[in-house]
């Protein structure tokens, strides 16, 4: 429903209801003070034929489904506004008689009763109409910040899991550190134990030797 159309509608409602309360009173009055009512009557049925044409406008702008609910809507409104119409030239043709002038404050109290009864119920429906999107809204409101909290505490955790694993990583990397010191210690005692080998073999090989030079000379006496 266009919300164009609504704000045109809830004042054509208030304008016919006040108009028709000014068509009963007018009937009672005389003379001068007659003629200026019907003139305010008069600038005011204007008044209700732009609100017509506003939301016939807005109405034919619409989607087709939408279009026919208030198009048919704007019919009643029109048909409305012409008994409005029919009344004022009532009032204004001045020859009515005693009983005539009796039907038409009446018909005029009649129609303003009922007029005013569906502008009641249309601004209830309006209003509750207004209430419902109030409460969407709030409710939307109440999910988009749970939403948002609930976002708030999936990034608190992301960044805790992040340092976590910016820990691990760390501590890694000193693991890291640990073993290529060991491994740089393993690798040169090794390199010294094979140093020391080759340095035994040959102070064992030259006492050998030394041996059997000595007791080559001391056989050969």
């Amino acid at each position: 429903m266009s919300e164009v159309f609504e704000g045109y509608e809830r004042q054509y409602c208030e304008l016919s209801a006040n108009l028709s309360k000014k068509c009963t009173a007018s009937g009672a009055l005389n003379g001068e003070k007659k003629k200026q009512k019907l003139s305010e009557i008069k600038a005011r049925l204007e008044d209700a034929e732009a609100l017509i044409r506003k939301m016939d406008l807005e109405a034919r702008s619409l989607q087709p489904n939408v279009k026919a609910v208030l198009l048919a809507k704007l019919r009643e409104y029109k048909s409305d506004l012409n008994n409005l119409k029919s009344e004022v030239k009532r009032i204004a043709s001045g020859n009515l008689n005693p009983s005539a002038r009796d039907e038409l404050l009446e018909s005029g109290m009649a129609d303003a009763l009922t007029a005013s009864a569906d502008q009641r119920s249309r601004l209830m429906t309006t209003t509750e109409r207004l209430n419902q999107s109030s409460d969407r809204i709030k409710d939307s409101r109440r999910t988009m910040l749970e939403t948002e909290e609930l976002g708030v505490s999936i990034l608190q955790d992301l960044h805790s899991q992040r340092q976590s694993l910016l820990h691990a990583n760390n501590t890694l990397h000193g693991v890291d550190d640990n073993i290529g010191k060991s491994k740089r210690i393993l690798t040169n005692m090794s390199r010294r134990m094979s140093r020391n080998k080759w340095i035994v073999g040959i102070i064992i090989s030259l006492l050998i030797i030394a041996i059997i030079v000595i007791l080559y000379f001391k056989l050969a006496k």
